[in-house]
C-alpha cells in the first residue's frame, strides 16, 4: 500500500487563509482569480476566460489520455447595491442564497469605482424608535435592510465615497485557525476550500506518471446558478469531473444516525442533491478508494443545494462526476466553520482517486 501523503500544513494554512480573505462576489472574482494565478504559476500553465473562469493545465498534461477536470468555484455569496437613498444608506439585493435574518449588524465591505473597498454595517431600523409591532415582527425581506457607509447623502456616496448602483458588497471577516482545536473560522469557504483543494491535489500529483490527464478548472458565478462551469465543462470536455465543495455540515441540527457532512468526519460523497444524481459506478470506485487507502471520510444524500456537478455532469455527452464535499457549519453566512484534517482528507481522496483511476474504473 502506498504511504499516505503529507501536505505542507503551513503552506496550505496561508494560502486557505489568503484566498478566504480575498474579496470575490459572483460576476466579481478578479482579485481571487489574481490569488489563484499566483499559487499555480509553478504548477503548469494557466489561462482565464471572458467569463472569469479561471484554468490550469498542470506540467505533466499530455492531452492524450482520459482528461479528468478538478472543479471548483472562486465566487462567494454577498449582495450588490440596489439603490442610494438622499440620505446616503444603500439598499441592498442578495447575490446568491442568505437567510434574511443572519445578515443584520454584521460589518460589510462595499466595493468602490476605484476598486476599493469601504467599510459598512447592515442596519435596521433601532430598536429604541420601533413599536412593539415592529419590535415581534419577523423580518422576512432583505428590502428591508440598509447598508450604512458613514454617508449622510446620495452625493456623498457617488462623488466622495465613488460608490455606485451595482457594486458589489462582502461580509468583512478575517481568518483565524484555532491550533489547539484545528479549527477555521472564515468567510467564502464556500468555495475557497475547494479552490485550495484543486491547486493542492495538483500540487501533490505534479511528479506523477499518471494513466490519467487532470485540469483544474475554477468556474465562476456558482452561487448565483451555476454559470461558469457550463463554460468550463464545454472548454475542458472531460471524460470524468471531481467536484471540490465546501458543503453545508449538518453536525450541529442532527440526530447522530443522520450525521452525513460532519466536521472532523472527512470529506462528504454525495450520492444526490437537487441538482444531480451522483455517477453510481464513479461513486462506488471512490470510495472503495477511500476504504483501501483508510482515509477518513462519509457519505451525504441531500434533499436539496446544488453543485457545479448539476451543470457539468449533464454537458457535452454527458460526464460522470462526483463531490468531494468539505464539510463547513454555517455555509451562506458571514462566518463559516471547518477543519484542517477534513480538507486535508479531501485532497488525500482526490490523489488517491486520480493514481487509481483507469478506463476500466467507469467506461
Amino acid at each position: 500500500m502506498r504511504g499516505v501523503i503529507i501536505l505542507n500544513k503551513e503552506f496550505m494554512l496561508n494560502m486557505i487563509e489568503d484566498l478566504s480573505n480575498t474579496m470575490g462576489a459572483p460576476g466579481f472574482e478578479d482579485d481571487v482569480l489574481f490569488k489563484l494565478k499566483r499559487y499555480s504559476q509553478d504548477l503548469g500553465e494557466t489561462y482565464e476566460d471572458t467569463l472569469n473562469n479561471f484554468y490550469l493545465f498542470p506540467k505533466n498534461y499530455a492531452d492524450d489520455k482520459i482528461r479528468i477536470m478538478l472543479d471548483g468555484h472562486s465566487d462567494e455569496v454577498g449582495f450588490m447595491v440596489h439603490a442610494i437613498t438622499p440620505d446616503g444608506m444603500l439598499k441592498i439585493v442578495p447575490l446568491g442564497g442568505w437567510l434574511v435574518y443572519n445578515i443584520p449588524a454584521h460589518k460589510v465591505k462595499v466595493r468602490t469605482m476605484d476598486n476599493d473597498y469601504v467599510t459598512g454595517i447592515v442596519a435596521t431600523k433601532p430598536i429604541h424608535y420601533m413599536n412593539e409591532e415592529e419590535r415581534n415582527k419577523p423580518l422576512k425581506d432583505i428590502a428591508e435592510l440598509s447598508v450604512d457607509i458613514g454617508a449622510s447623502s446620495k452625493e456623498e456616496v457617488i462623488n466622495e465615497y465613488k460608490i455606485n448602483v451595482g457594486a458589489p458588497i462582502l461580509p468583512d471577516v478575517k481568518f483565524e485557525y484555532w491550533e489547539n482545536k484545528d479549527i477555521m473560522i472564515g468567510k467564502a469557504f464556500d468555495n475557497r476550500l475547494g479552490c485550495a483543494a484543486v491547486l493542492a491535489v495538483i500540487q501533490e500529483l505534479e511528479k506523477e506518471d499518471l494513466n490519467v490527464d487532470i485540469v483544474g478548472a475554477i468556474a465562476s458565478q456558482e452561487e448565483v446558478g451555476l454559470r461558469g462551469s457550463m463554460v468550463t465543462a464545454r472548454s475542458v470536455k472531460p471524460d470524468i469531473c471531481l467536484v471540490f465543495e465546501g458543503s453545508p455540515a449538518d453536525d450541529t441540527h442532527s440526530e447522530e444516525y443522520m450525521i452525513q457532512t460532519g466536521l472532523f468526519r472527512g470529506p462528504s460523497l454525495r450520492h444526490l442533491d437537487k441538482t444531480m444524481i451522483t455517477n453510481p459506478t464513479l461513486q462506488r470506485f471512490a470510495l472503495d478508494v477511500a476504504e483501501k487507502y483508510n482515509i477518513q471520510h462519509q457519505q451525504g444524500v441531500r434533499t436539496g443545494g446544488g453543485t457545479n456537478g448539476g451543470v457539468i455532469h449533464t454537458s457535452n455527452y454527458g460526464i460522470p462526476t462526483i463531490v468531494l464535499g468539505i464539510p463547513v457549519r454555517y455555509v451562506h453566512s458571514h462566518y463559516g466553520m471547518a477543519t484542517y484534517e477534513d480538507f486535508e482528507n479531501t485532497v488525500k481522496l482526490g490523489v488517491e482517486i486520480i493514481k487509481e483511476f483507469s478506463k476500466d474504473n467507469i467506461y
